[in-house]
């Protein structure tokens, strides 16, 4: 395979994994939004979708004010924010279409398909009500299930395939600990006791932007508490959105790679290493050390092995 069309792959699935991240961080942030002032805390909820996103530096070169209109637009149809919803969708056509022969009729269809309707909803959009904005998050929701449930189902077990996963489960191993880091750092004021009820709230939005409310409640069958959530979305391996869960479909693939070519190389090694450490980690080791301080130093490992897949295989 042609390093251009395993580069062009590998980010056709990271931004279409990222549009589907932003939709779910923007209905939390609505829903802790909504919530009576009583429960509402600091009104850092638009904040913290904008630095869970990694958009928080863009927009402020924007000079507007941190808004839920203002955030919401930049979020969703900004040309001038590489990483909105908009220009994710754009960007993932703009590669599927470079190796449209490397996709299936499904993903193909999938993606362009959504590209139009999206800019049928651009042209024809103003101010979005509460409704159409709901509907907005759900087809970008939907476009990504397709997309990804026709990639599973029906590419051949190649070079294509792998490359693919690799790119998708290294974007949302990133997402997952972003949305982590930012619950405690942003979210929750100083004020606040931990485990009281703006705590509760705000956990609760956590999950359900990452589809595992309910699935918490399946595994602990207790009341919300903070080290349980984190214990599910770094170190439990059923958890489809975990840490540990995106390090493994990472590390296989990554090693079909090298099975295929012969070769295993600086991205095979860093994968394992990452997944074994997630493997012996234990939760009560991450609050000692501190969850930011684990999650940065997560996310810079990740962003590793983005780089030595790059250059091992010469993107």
């Amino acid at each position: 395979m042609l390093s251009s069309t395993a580069d062009n792959l590998y980010w056709l699935a990271r931004y279409m994994e990222r549009a589907d991240f932003l939709a779910r961080a923007i209905e939390a942030s609505r829903r802790l939004a909504a919530l009576p002032k009583a429960y509402g805390g600091a009104d850092t909820e638009w904040e913290s979708v904008l630095l869970s996103s990694g958009a928080a530096a863009a927009f402020e070169e924007t000079g507007k004010p941190v808004t839920e209109s203002n955030v919401i637009e930049f979020l969703t149809f900004a040309r001038d924010n590489p990483s909105s919803i908009r220009n994710c969708l754009e960007s993932a056509r703009t590669n599927a279409r470079a190796v449209r022969t490397a996709l299936t009729v499904e993903m193909w269809e999938a993606i362009n398909g959504a590209y139009l309707e999206l800019k049928a909803m651009e042209a024809r959009r103003g101010a979005y009500s509460s409704d159409e904005l709901g509907r907005f998050l759900e087809f970008v929701k939907q476009t990504s299930l397709t997309y990804d449930g026709g990639a599973y189902r029906t590419m051949l077990r190649n070079d294509a395939y792998w490359f693919s996963r690799v790119g998708l489960f290294i974007e949302r191993a990133d997402n997952t600990a972003r949305l982590l880091d930012v619950k405690y750092h942003v979210l929750l004021p100083e004020k606040e006791v931990i485990g009281g009820s703006l705590d509760y709230f705000q956990w609760s939005a956590i999950l359900r932007a990452v589809s595992a409310h309910t699935a918490y409640h399946w595994v602990y069958r207790t009341s919300m508490k903070p080290w349980l959530v984190a214990d599910l979305l770094i170190l439990r391996p059923e958890m489809p959105r975990s840490l540990i869960s995106c390090y493994e479909s990472i590390a296989r693939n990554l090693d079909s790679l090298a099975r295929a070519h012969g070769r295993q190389g600086a991205a095979q090694r860093q994968a394992r290493s990452v997944y074994g450490k997630l493997e012996t980690l234990t939760m009560e080791s991450v609050f000692q050390g501190g969850l930011h301080e684990f999650v940065q130093g997560f996310i810079s490992e990740n962003n590793r092995l983005g780089a030595l897949i790059s250059e091992q295989y010469l993107f």
